[in-house]
């Protein structure tokens, strides 16, 4: 039995990803710029910070860093606040895994404010004793230091801790730093569909197929 488990956020606890597949394009035609055709697989990887960066330097954007993940927030911020939805059965796993004692946390590329605002709605903050942002961190999930800091903090060994993911690049992270991987289905990881579960543990597709005791 597990004693420890980190949750990715967008994707893994609430439906967002269709969210910010479209953001870095709607910044972009808000400053009457045309994004390039590979610009949603190019940001997917990345860190708030990242982005931002990628943003400016690619596409010469003239605010700095800040300005921009400023402005990307904001054209997001209502739906993290009023609309997003949980992932299916979700909720109730939450609570089978708090009773069974495992430690819980959030490790996430998405800026706190909105990690805090669409957790909070939804009623998933208790659940969870801290939360760690990439940006925070200083180092997106194409490194391990947000899953090795998020497990220092549970106190679990590596190998009692899993690791919730629905993306590629960062269940590549983890698996190569030696953590346990449950994956989720999603439809923004579809195409990765395969390689990921070649990498989980277990590869679901909604929460009640993860039995705790089977963990």
């Amino acid at each position: 039995m597990i004693k420890g488990a980190i949750f990715d956020m967008d994707g893994t606890l609430i439906d967002s990803m269709p969210l910010w597949e479209d953001c870095g394009r709607a910044f972009l035609s808000a400053r009457g710029i045309t994004a390039r055709d590979d610009l949603g697989e190019t940001l997917k990887s990345l860190s708030m910070e990242q982005t931002a960066n990628y943003l400016r330097d690619a596409y010469g954007i003239s605010e700095t860093t800040s300005e921009i993940i400023e402005m990307i927030n904001g054209m997001v911020t209502d739906a993290y606040q009023r609309t997003i939805p949980l992932k299916r059965d979700i909720a109730a796993f939450l609570e089978r895994l708090r009773q069974a004692d495992v430690r819980m946390c959030v490790a996430t590329a998405t800026d706190r404010p909105l990690v805090e605002a669409a957790l909070g709605r939804l009623d998933l903050l208790p659940f969870f004793e801290r939360i760690f942002t990439c940006s925070e961190v200083g180092a997106g999930k194409d490194r391990p230091d947000i899953f090795e800091q998020a497990c220092a903090a549970l106190g679990t060994p590596r190998g009692e801790t899993v690791i919730f993911e629905d993306a590629l690049y960062a269940i590549e992270t983890a698996r190569r730093a030696g953590f346990r991987v449950v994956a989720i289905a999603d439809d923004a990881s579809a195409g990765d569909e395969a390689r990921i579960a070649a990498l989980s543990e277990q590869y679901i597709h909604n929460y009640e197929e993860c039995e705790v005791n089977s963990l």
